[in-house]
């Protein structure tokens, strides 16, 4: 959401939503993807970032009603729950398991977040095909070999996907900054 129309169709989805719960559902879309791809960055386990994903979103919508728009991305605002989330998480461990545990990193500056939201918008925006291969390689961190199994491709077919969607997204940042 970087365009003032992008900004003005958030902040009214948001309104909408604190409004009407039933309605975070469009807010959820178009943000899960960004939130887990932070998650599982920092956990390195499928299962656990789904966990923290979907108690990152648990958590804002029974907090939406006290979210102030402020202009910066409601991805941010996410993000820093996922991030406390996170070192919930990493504290609890320590004490259940006397160990410790990486903590989650320091929260990113809204320019990162923003940006990172952007070149999240922009994955969705690629072919469906290339889409998932770059989410299943970058978000979720699989090898090449497993995404050709997973998708029932050759490597060499998803090297190619993955080569062709990282063109797209070059392309693409190229022509926002120019």
């Amino acid at each position: 959401m970087t365009d003032r129309g992008g900004e003005v169709e958030e902040k009214l989805l948001i309104e909408a939503a604190q409004q009407d719960s039933s309605r975070f559902a469009e807010l959820y879309e178009r943000n899960f993807d960004r939130v887990y791809a932070y998650v599982v960055r920092r956990v390195r386990d499928r299962a656990e970032a789904q966990d923290v994903t979907a108690e990152v979103f648990h958590h804002a919508l029974a907090n939406l009603r006290r979210f102030e728009w402020r202009g910066a991305p409601f991805a941010a605002w996410l993000y820093r729950i996922a991030a406390n989330a996170l070192t919930d998480r990493a504290r609890r461990m320590e004490k259940e398991q006397g160990i410790a545990v990486e903590q989650a990193a320091p929260a990113e500056s809204p320019e990162a977040v923003e940006y990172r939201a952007r070149v999240f918008g922009m994955v969705r925006e690629l072919p469906p095909d290339q889409r998932r291969v770059i989410e299943m390689r970058f978000a979720e961190q699989k090898s090449v070999r497993e995404i050709a199994a997973e998708l029932g491709r050759s490597e060499g077919a998803v090297k190619q996907l993955q080569f062709r969607g990282l063109q797209n997204l070059r392309a693409r940042v190229g022509e926002q900054h120019g």
